[in-house]
């Protein structure tokens, strides 16, 4: 199957939204190096690494909000979500690894002692760091929104990634106007390792969500709670439901679970049952998969119980 670009409205607006972070990375990059070196910042050329490993992320989110909208195919039966949750994983160490980088550097500078910045060319670096920040805050945010409505693992580790550069953008312009009133030149350093303390906190949590999905961690409580609560508001037409899984591939929710009937239900019965449940399953979550297995119930089955229909009980 060829690897062309998806074609439904959603997939084409998480991919734009994932090149124009490309683009716009790239331009920051360049510009806060260029400013970095000119003024002797090392917090400045430090959001600058930062603003470059954005490309790589936004880079790595494009290539998987792309693969993952392919459909199943005869190699991946359950579809690709998997690279969105891949990605997640990806970007969640490069914002560790970043953060690794700007500690090590901006301890460095302390442990010295000196400093490189020129104070006569802070506005020149609060020139730089603010457009950056201000870039950042608008396509992040945009970002996010599409991330949270298509449930795209990928764009929301982008965006939190964007958001983590606005961080460190932030601290850098905070810290380059305390030194150019209190004349402290080593607190651009100081500054550099609290931002870096920042993003560790955002990546051990993305790495931990994006686990969550690639290690097939169930739904979250609310949802199991809530597809439990769907189930049981047909219970009077079955007997009871059991073995419910649940698991996270990308933007896709997958669903299965027994039901089971009397004895003397037709099939057909029990199977326009299944289709209920399952179109009241997919209005609540859309992009779901859903697996029903039907049973007959037996006398000595040792499955009901906990879950058995109030109006069976008796």
């Amino acid at each position: 199957m060829s690897d062309s670009p998806p074609h439904d409205d959603s997939s084409r607006e998480k991919t734009g939204i994932a090149l124009v972070a490309v683009f716009s990375n790239t331009f920051l990059v360049i510009l806060k190096l260029v400013i970095g070196f000119i003024t002797g910042s090392v917090a400045i050329i430090s959001d600058a690494v930062h603003s470059a490993t954005d490309i790589i992320a936004s880079s790595i989110a494009y290539f998987a909000v792309r693969k993952s909208a392919r459909p199943p195919d005869d190699q991946h039966s359950f579809g690709h979500g998997k690279y969105e949750s891949l990605s997640g994983l990806i970007e969640a160490v490069l914002i560790l690894a970043v953060a690794g980088f700007i500690i090590y550097e901006a301890a460095g500078a302390l442990i010295a002692g000196e400093s490189t910045l020129n104070p006569d060319l802070i506005g020149l670096g609060l020139v730089a760091v603010g457009v950056s920040a201000l870039a950042n805050i608008i396509i992040s945010h945009r970002m996010m929104a599409i991330a949270i409505r298509t449930e795209s693992i990928a764009l929301e580790s982008d965006a939190w990634h964007l958001r983590t550069d606005v961080y460190t953008s932030v601290g850098v312009f905070a810290g380059l106007i305390l030194i150019h009133f209190t004349g402290i030149l080593l607190l651009d350093a100081v500054i550099a390792i609290g931002v870096g303390l920042v993003i560790i906190r955002t990546g051990v949590e993305l790495v931990r969500k994006a686990l969550g999905q690639i290690l097939d961690t169930r739904l979250p409580e609310e949802d199991v709670v809530r597809i439990e609560e769907i189930l049981k508001a047909h219970c009077t037409r079955y007997v009871n439901f059991h073995g419910l899984r649940t698991r996270r591939s990308g933007p896709d929710r997958f669903i299965e679970f027994h039901v089971m009937f009397d004895q003397d239900v037709l099939l057909t019965t029990a199977h326009d049952l299944a289709d209920h449940l399952e179109a009241d399953l997919k209005t609540e979550f859309p992009k779901s998969h859903i697996t029903i297995h039907m049973e007959p119930c037996h006398e000595e089955c040792n499955d009901c119980g906990v879950m058995l229909c109030p109006a069976r009980r008796e």
